[in-house]
């Protein structure tokens, strides 16, 4: 039965679907053999094919499992989410059930907020470096995570989490940078963020800073200044002393590139002297 949501005909793959969540709901005895048959087509498809057609339908079916999993989770469970739902992320054709995985993962952490760092490490871990698209939507998902985030699991990931979002930010690619800064619009990470000011905003300043002089999209430079206008009103001190360490920073580099300069253009010289020396002999 799982075998056919391979059909490339998707009316097929919907009514397999009512089909498998009507058998799972009424034999109770099948259901870990069919969880565990799922696991094995999706590990194939990670590993091994990188197709099945159904992945999507086999998800939505998944977040309906997930809703109804007893607390506390068994370990199981949580297996199953870092071993066979996280590595989902890496596939080539993520977008075709990126909306399904993610409510799957959502749903782990609503239900036990203790798998926040696995998870968002999981993330980037597995966070494209070539795919703009791909990155748009783990930065979606990312949104999401937060949206259900406690403050004692945020503390937790906050740094490499911001590490990761300020390199977004620094994107050349516009939609990257965009929904990076878009995260600003939500009040429940902008109260998070307002929390952990003095951990953030070292870490974010630098790239906001020079994307507020160097981006080519006037749109990001608009956000962005809307984000450090943000971040002046949260802590005003903090942001001074930023500025005034990333104008010293600045000019530190702007002095030994100069030196650098310097020093090349003083062995080009001397070259040229060597070979008129040995011309000249």
């Amino acid at each position: 039965l799982l075998e056919l949501f391979d059909s490339e005909d998707p009316r097929e793959r919907d009514f397999l679907k009512t089909v498998l969540h009507r058998i799972y709901g009424k034999f109770l005895g099948l259901r870990a053999f069919i969880r565990k048959q799922i696991n094995n087509i999706f590990l194939r498809f990670v590993y091994e094919t990188e197709h099945f057609n159904g992945v999507g339908e086999l998800l939505e079916i998944l977040g309906s499992i997930i809703n109804g999993f007893a607390l506390p989770l068994k370990s199981e469970h949580k297996q199953f989410l870092v071993k066979v739902l996280l590595p989902l992320h890496k596939v080539k054709c993520l977008t075709l059930y990126h909306a399904q995985l993610a409510y799957c993962v959502v749903q782990f952490l609503e239900k036990d907020a203790t798998l926040t760092e696995p998870v968002v490490r999981g993330l980037l871990k597995f966070w494209p470096k070539t795919c703009s698209q791909k990155e748009v939507m783990f930065l979606g998902e990312i949104e999401e995570i937060l949206d259900v985030i406690e403050p004692a699991q945020f503390a937790k990931i906050q740094d490499l989490l911001f590490r990761q979002i300020a390199k977004c930010v620094s994107s050349p690619h516009f939609q990257v940078a965009e929904r990076a800064l878009y995260m600003w619009n939500n009040e429940y990470i902008l109260s998070l963020v307002e929390e952990n000011n003095q951990v953030i905003m070292p870490i974010m300043f630098p790239a906001l800073y020079r994307m507020s002089k160097e981006h080519w999209n006037q749109t990001i430079v608009t956000l962005v200044y809307n984000v450090l206008k943000t971040f002046m009103e949260m802590n005003s001190k903090l942001f001074d002393e930023l500025t005034a360490s990333y104008k010293a920073e600045r000019q530190k580099e702007k002095k030994r590139e100069k030196e650098r300069d310097e020093l090349w253009k003083r062995l080009g010289e001397i070259e040229i002297s060597q070979k008129r020396q040995q011309a000249a002999k």
